[in-house]
């Protein structure tokens, strides 16, 4: 029996705290438009970070969205690893 191929998906979030109560999604898509996303993170220096299971529930989101509250611990985990990244190596912006 084939294995199925897995659809990529990708979603780019941005939080404001001065404008929103949560992250908010600016980009999300599957197949070619999760590599188009991936290509610009990567040209941007925006660090990357692999989660199957946050990425199948933000599918279920709208871009503009703010994140729903039971996303909150998961995505501040990842913003503080990257937080983290920054201070160690820099933010790769100048």
């Amino acid at each position: 029996m084939p294995q199925e191929k897995k659809i990529k998906k990708a979603a780019a979030l941005r939080y404001l705290p001065e404008k929103n109560n949560a992250p908010q999604i600016v980009a999300l898509g599957k197949g070619e438009i999760a590599e188009k996303i991936l290509k610009k993170a990567q040209e941007s220096n925006i660090p990357i970070q692999k989660d199957d299971k946050l990425s199948d529930a933000l599918e279920a989101l709208n871009i503009g969205d703010q994140i729903p509250p039971e996303l909150y611990e998961v995505v501040a985990q990842i913003f503080a690893y990257i937080g983290d990244i920054d201070k160690k190596y820099g933010d790769g912006n100048g």
